[in-house]
Protein backbone atom coordinates (compact mmCIF):
# COMPACT_ATOMS: atom_id res chain seq x y z
CA UNK A 1 0.00 0.00 0.00
CA UNK A 2 1.43 3.58 -0.72
CA UNK A 3 2.28 5.52 2.38
CA UNK A 4 0.63 8.73 1.48
CA UNK A 5 -3.44 6.87 2.15
CA UNK A 6 -1.34 5.67 5.87
CA UNK A 7 -0.24 8.95 6.30
CA UNK A 8 -3.20 10.62 5.84
CA UNK A 9 -5.33 8.20 7.63
CA UNK A 10 -2.78 8.79 10.41
CA UNK A 11 -3.26 12.18 10.47
CA UNK A 12 -7.19 11.95 10.46
CA UNK A 13 -6.85 9.44 13.35
CA UNK A 14 -4.74 11.86 15.62
CA UNK A 15 -6.74 15.00 14.52
CA UNK A 16 -9.67 12.77 15.12
CA UNK A 17 -8.26 11.48 18.79
CA UNK A 18 -6.33 14.46 20.08
CA UNK A 19 -9.09 17.57 19.13
CA UNK A 20 -11.79 15.07 19.92
CA UNK A 21 -13.03 15.26 16.62
CA UNK A 22 -17.03 15.45 15.86
CA UNK A 23 -19.04 11.94 15.50
CA UNK A 24 -21.98 11.91 13.97
CA UNK A 25 -25.03 12.53 16.61
CA UNK A 26 -27.36 8.90 17.36
CA UNK A 27 -30.62 9.12 16.11
CA UNK A 28 -33.12 8.00 19.18
CA UNK A 29 -35.93 6.11 17.76
CA UNK A 30 -38.94 4.44 18.59
CA UNK A 31 -39.40 0.94 17.88
CA UNK A 32 -42.72 -0.65 16.94
CA UNK A 33 -44.57 -2.73 18.71
CA UNK A 34 -42.88 -5.59 16.48
CA UNK A 35 -39.55 -4.32 17.09
CA UNK A 36 -39.83 -4.73 20.47
CA UNK A 37 -41.22 -7.68 21.04
CA UNK A 38 -38.12 -9.37 18.29
CA UNK A 39 -36.05 -7.14 21.07
CA UNK A 40 -37.09 -8.62 23.91
CA UNK A 41 -36.71 -12.31 22.16
CA UNK A 42 -33.34 -11.68 20.73
CA UNK A 43 -32.04 -10.26 24.08
CA UNK A 44 -32.87 -13.77 26.50
CA UNK A 45 -29.39 -15.05 25.46
CA UNK A 46 -28.05 -11.83 26.84
CA UNK A 47 -30.31 -11.77 30.19
CA UNK A 48 -29.91 -15.23 30.87
CA UNK A 49 -26.07 -14.93 30.86
CA UNK A 50 -25.89 -12.09 33.60
CA UNK A 51 -26.85 -11.79 37.28
CA UNK A 52 -28.26 -7.94 37.47
CA UNK A 53 -28.15 -8.08 41.28
CA UNK A 54 -24.15 -7.96 40.75
CA UNK A 55 -23.20 -6.23 37.73
CA UNK A 56 -23.59 -3.11 36.90
CA UNK A 57 -24.36 -3.88 33.03
CA UNK A 58 -27.87 -3.13 31.92
CA UNK A 59 -30.69 -5.26 32.05
CA UNK A 60 -32.19 -4.02 28.69
CA UNK A 61 -35.10 -2.94 29.98
CA UNK A 62 -35.48 0.03 28.42
CA UNK A 63 -37.11 0.83 24.95
CA UNK A 64 -35.58 4.37 23.71
CA UNK A 65 -32.87 4.40 21.46
CA UNK A 66 -29.12 3.73 21.93
CA UNK A 67 -27.61 6.69 23.72
CA UNK A 68 -24.15 7.93 21.78
CA UNK A 69 -21.59 8.60 24.22
CA UNK A 70 -21.03 11.87 24.74
CA UNK A 71 -17.26 12.95 23.60
CA UNK A 72 -18.38 11.23 20.40
CA UNK A 73 -21.19 13.57 19.40
CA UNK A 74 -22.13 16.59 17.12
CA UNK A 75 -23.29 17.56 14.49
CA UNK A 76 -25.44 15.24 12.36
CA UNK A 77 -24.08 15.40 8.66
CA UNK A 78 -25.40 11.85 8.00
CA UNK A 79 -28.69 10.26 9.62
CA UNK A 80 -27.90 6.86 11.02
CA UNK A 81 -28.18 4.35 13.88
CA UNK A 82 -25.67 4.07 16.82
CA UNK A 83 -22.62 1.93 16.59
CA UNK A 84 -20.22 1.06 19.29
CA UNK A 85 -17.23 -0.39 19.33
CA UNK A 86 -16.36 -1.56 23.73
CA UNK A 87 -12.61 -2.41 24.69
CA UNK A 88 -13.46 -5.32 27.03
CA UNK A 89 -10.41 -6.58 29.43
CA UNK A 90 -11.37 -9.84 30.69
CA UNK A 91 -10.29 -13.50 30.66
CA UNK A 92 -9.16 -12.07 27.51
CA UNK A 93 -8.52 -8.39 26.08
CA UNK A 94 -10.78 -8.25 23.15
CA UNK A 95 -13.13 -5.35 20.90
CA UNK A 96 -16.76 -5.56 21.17
CA UNK A 97 -18.12 -4.02 18.00
CA UNK A 98 -21.92 -3.52 17.97
CA UNK A 99 -24.46 -2.02 15.38
CA UNK A 100 -28.13 -0.48 16.22
CA UNK A 101 -30.61 -2.95 14.61
CA UNK A 102 -34.06 -3.88 15.55
CA UNK A 103 -34.42 -2.66 18.70
CA UNK A 104 -30.70 -4.36 20.05
CA UNK A 105 -26.75 -3.77 19.29
CA UNK A 106 -26.19 -6.72 17.11
CA UNK A 107 -22.47 -7.29 18.35
CA UNK A 108 -19.57 -9.04 17.13
CA UNK A 109 -16.70 -9.96 19.62
CA UNK A 110 -13.25 -9.14 17.44
CA UNK A 111 -10.11 -10.75 19.66
CA UNK A 112 -7.45 -8.33 17.63
CA UNK A 113 -9.81 -5.42 17.46
CA UNK A 114 -10.43 -3.25 14.14
CA UNK A 115 -7.74 -2.38 11.32
CA UNK A 116 -7.70 0.56 8.86
CA UNK A 117 -5.67 -2.00 6.84
CA UNK A 118 -7.74 -3.44 4.01
CA UNK A 119 -5.44 -6.19 3.90
CA UNK A 120 -6.28 -7.12 7.40
CA UNK A 121 -9.39 -9.22 7.94
CA UNK A 122 -10.04 -9.34 11.15
CA UNK A 123 -12.07 -12.59 13.37
CA UNK A 124 -15.02 -11.26 14.49
CA UNK A 125 -17.16 -14.14 16.11
CA UNK A 126 -20.99 -13.52 16.90
CA UNK A 127 -22.53 -12.95 20.28
CA UNK A 128 -25.35 -12.12 21.46
CA UNK A 129 -27.20 -9.07 21.11
CA UNK A 130 -27.28 -6.46 23.67
CA UNK A 131 -30.12 -3.99 24.73
CA UNK A 132 -29.55 -0.42 23.21
CA UNK A 133 -28.71 1.64 26.84
CA UNK A 134 -25.51 -0.91 26.42
CA UNK A 135 -23.70 1.23 23.63
CA UNK A 136 -22.63 3.78 26.89
CA UNK A 137 -21.49 1.27 29.12
CA UNK A 138 -18.51 2.30 30.39
CA UNK A 139 -17.34 0.28 33.89
CA UNK A 140 -16.31 -2.60 35.93
CA UNK A 141 -18.09 -6.43 35.70
CA UNK A 142 -17.04 -7.51 39.09
CA UNK A 143 -17.84 -10.76 38.58
CA UNK A 144 -19.73 -13.52 36.41
CA UNK A 145 -20.01 -13.92 32.13
CA UNK A 146 -17.84 -11.13 31.62
CA UNK A 147 -16.07 -10.21 34.48
CA UNK A 148 -13.55 -7.33 33.68
CA UNK A 149 -13.26 -3.52 32.71
CA UNK A 150 -15.14 -2.19 29.74
CA UNK A 151 -14.24 0.98 28.01
CA UNK A 152 -16.01 3.12 24.98
CA UNK A 153 -13.46 3.21 22.60
CA UNK A 154 -15.50 4.66 20.23
CA UNK A 155 -18.73 5.70 19.02
CA UNK A 156 -20.40 7.07 16.57
CA UNK A 157 -23.12 6.39 13.72
CA UNK A 158 -23.35 3.67 10.79
CA UNK A 159 -25.65 3.35 7.53
CA UNK A 160 -25.91 1.01 5.23
CA UNK A 161 -24.40 0.56 1.99
CA UNK A 162 -26.39 0.73 -1.07
CA UNK A 163 -27.44 -2.56 -1.85
CA UNK A 164 -27.72 -3.56 1.82
CA UNK A 165 -30.52 -1.50 3.15
CA UNK A 166 -32.22 -4.68 4.52
CA UNK A 167 -30.11 -5.32 7.41
CA UNK A 168 -31.71 -8.50 8.38
CA UNK A 169 -31.52 -10.16 4.69
CA UNK A 170 -27.39 -9.30 4.96
CA UNK A 171 -27.41 -10.57 8.05
CA UNK A 172 -28.79 -13.81 6.68
CA UNK A 173 -26.73 -13.76 3.90
CA UNK A 174 -23.56 -13.53 6.13
CA UNK A 175 -22.59 -10.36 4.24
CA UNK A 176 -23.53 -6.49 5.50
CA UNK A 177 -21.60 -3.21 3.91
CA UNK A 178 -22.08 -0.22 5.59
CA UNK A 179 -20.21 3.36 6.45
CA UNK A 180 -19.52 4.51 10.07
CA UNK A 181 -18.77 8.07 11.00
CA UNK A 182 -16.83 7.68 14.54
CA UNK A 183 -14.54 9.14 16.18
CA UNK A 184 -11.93 6.57 15.35
CA UNK A 185 -13.82 5.01 12.67
CA UNK A 186 -14.64 6.56 9.57
CA UNK A 187 -15.43 4.75 6.01
CA UNK A 188 -16.58 1.95 4.33
CA UNK A 189 -16.43 -1.70 6.27
CA UNK A 190 -18.09 -4.65 5.50
CA UNK A 191 -18.48 -7.90 7.75
CA UNK A 192 -18.67 -11.43 5.62
CA UNK A 193 -19.21 -14.48 7.50
CA UNK A 194 -17.32 -17.63 6.88
CA UNK A 195 -18.15 -21.07 7.32
CA UNK A 196 -16.81 -23.88 10.66
CA UNK A 197 -17.12 -22.75 14.06
CA UNK A 198 -19.67 -22.65 16.94
CA UNK A 199 -22.93 -22.56 15.06
CA UNK A 200 -26.02 -20.01 16.43
CA UNK A 201 -29.35 -20.72 17.03
CA UNK A 202 -30.24 -20.48 13.78
CA UNK A 203 -27.90 -22.88 12.80
CA UNK A 204 -25.30 -20.05 11.21
CA UNK A 205 -21.74 -20.14 11.84
CA UNK A 206 -21.11 -17.47 14.25
CA UNK A 207 -17.31 -16.90 12.15
CA UNK A 208 -17.55 -13.33 10.76
CA UNK A 209 -14.30 -11.10 9.07
CA UNK A 210 -14.30 -7.32 9.80
CA UNK A 211 -12.67 -5.55 7.22
CA UNK A 212 -12.10 -2.24 5.96
CA UNK A 213 -12.53 -1.37 2.80
CA UNK A 214 -10.32 1.06 0.31
CA UNK A 215 -10.75 4.38 0.74
CA UNK A 216 -9.98 7.78 2.18
CA UNK A 217 -9.80 6.70 6.08
CA UNK A 218 -7.69 3.09 5.16
CA UNK A 219 -4.17 3.35 6.22
CA UNK A 220 -1.72 1.13 7.38
CA UNK A 221 -1.51 3.03 11.09
CA UNK A 222 -2.15 1.39 13.97
CA UNK A 223 -5.41 2.84 14.97
CA UNK A 224 -5.42 0.94 18.47
CA UNK A 225 -2.30 1.74 19.51
CA UNK A 226 -2.32 5.40 18.15
CA UNK A 227 -5.93 6.18 20.21
CA UNK A 228 -5.99 3.57 23.00
CA UNK A 229 -8.06 5.61 24.89
CA UNK A 230 -11.66 6.28 25.83
CA UNK A 231 -13.73 8.50 24.09
CA UNK A 232 -16.29 8.86 26.60
CA UNK A 233 -14.02 9.85 29.81
CA UNK A 234 -11.15 10.12 27.52
CA UNK A 235 -8.95 7.69 30.22
CA UNK A 236 -7.61 4.10 30.26
CA UNK A 237 -8.48 1.14 31.84
CA UNK A 238 -6.77 2.27 35.39
CA UNK A 239 -8.78 5.16 35.37
CA UNK A 240 -11.85 3.43 35.36
CA UNK A 241 -10.52 1.29 37.76
CA UNK A 242 -9.56 3.72 39.87
CA UNK A 243 -12.57 4.73 40.91
CA UNK A 244 -13.52 1.18 42.20
CA UNK A 245 -11.81 -1.17 44.46
CA UNK A 246 -8.76 -2.76 42.44
CA UNK A 247 -10.21 -6.60 43.97
CA UNK A 248 -13.10 -6.37 41.86
CA UNK A 249 -12.02 -9.72 39.60
CA UNK A 250 -11.07 -11.85 42.33
CA UNK A 251 -13.86 -13.80 41.29
CA UNK A 252 -13.28 -14.27 37.71
CA UNK A 253 -9.74 -13.40 36.96
CA UNK A 254 -7.67 -13.83 34.20
CA UNK A 255 -5.02 -16.58 34.35
CA UNK A 256 -1.85 -14.84 35.92
CA UNK A 257 0.54 -17.06 33.08
CA UNK A 258 -0.92 -14.96 30.55
CA UNK A 259 -1.44 -11.87 28.40
CA UNK A 260 -4.33 -10.67 30.08
CA UNK A 261 -3.51 -11.59 33.94
CA UNK A 262 -0.41 -9.49 33.43
CA UNK A 263 -2.11 -6.55 31.77
CA UNK A 264 -4.82 -6.78 35.03
CA UNK A 265 -1.95 -6.63 37.17
CA UNK A 266 -0.38 -3.88 35.66
CA UNK A 267 -3.68 -1.87 35.50
CA UNK A 268 -4.15 -2.76 39.16
CA UNK A 269 -0.63 -1.37 40.08
CA UNK A 270 -1.47 1.88 38.09
CA UNK A 271 -4.92 2.02 39.49
CA UNK A 272 -3.78 1.82 42.78
CA UNK A 273 -1.28 4.75 42.68
CA UNK A 274 -3.83 6.93 41.12
CA UNK A 275 -6.12 6.36 43.84
CA UNK A 276 -3.41 6.78 46.73
CA UNK A 277 -2.60 10.26 44.67
CA UNK A 278 -6.23 11.61 44.87
CA UNK A 279 -6.02 10.55 48.50
CA UNK A 280 -3.38 12.94 48.53
CA UNK A 281 -4.70 15.41 47.46
CA UNK A 282 -7.54 16.03 49.17
CA UNK A 283 -7.46 18.52 52.01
Amino acid sequence: MAKAPARKAKAKVSASTSGRAKAVKAVKSRPSKRAKAARTRSLKEYQAKRNFGVSPEPAGDKTSGAKTPRAARGKAKVKGSTFVVQKHLASHLHYDFRLEHGGTLVSWAVPKGPSLNPRDKRLAMRVEDHPLDYADFEGVIPEGYGAGIVMVWDAGTWTPEPGFEDVDAALKDGELKFRLEGVKLKGSWVLVRTGGGRADAAGESRTWLLIKHRDDWAGEVDVLTAAPKSVKSFGDFEDILAGKEPAVWESHRPAKGGAAGKMLAEVIERAAKKKVGKGKRKP
